[in-house]
Parts: C-alpha cells; structure tokens; sequence
C-alpha cells in the first residue's frame, strides 16, 4: 500500500522512533509501513490519521481508483 508517512514525518523532523513511541509501535513498525512492507492494521491507521490531522484515505493509498 503507499502512503505518505515518510513525508508527513519529514515535515515535522519526527524521526522514526519520535514517530513511533507517538504510535506506541517500534521503529522498525514505523519503517516496515513508510516502505510498503506491512500494512498498518485499521486501529494503527486510525491512530496515524489522528496524529496527522488528516483522513486514512488522504495518508494511505491502495492503488485503486
């Protein structure tokens, strides 16, 4: 799934571990979801949309229109 934590993060200067102990996940969670390696599960996307201000559909996009 893409998504665009990695710039949302950037622009706060949120490192990868500052972003993840906001999420209560690991670093390695943080870097799994920003590369498409994992999913976030709906709880966690919930909680990124919240932290951002923003819809889940606005962060996550699943590649179809």
């Amino acid at each position: 799934m893409n998504n665009r934590l990695r710039v949302l993060r950037a622009e706060r200067q949120w490192s990868q571990a500052e972003l993840g102990a906001r999420l209560d996940v690991s670093r390695q969670a943080v870097n799994a979801i920003e590369t498409g390696k994992h999913d976030p599960s709906l709880p966690l996307a919930f909680r990124i949309a919240r932290l951002f201000d923003m819809k889940i559909e606005d962060i996550f996009d699943d590649g179809h229109d």
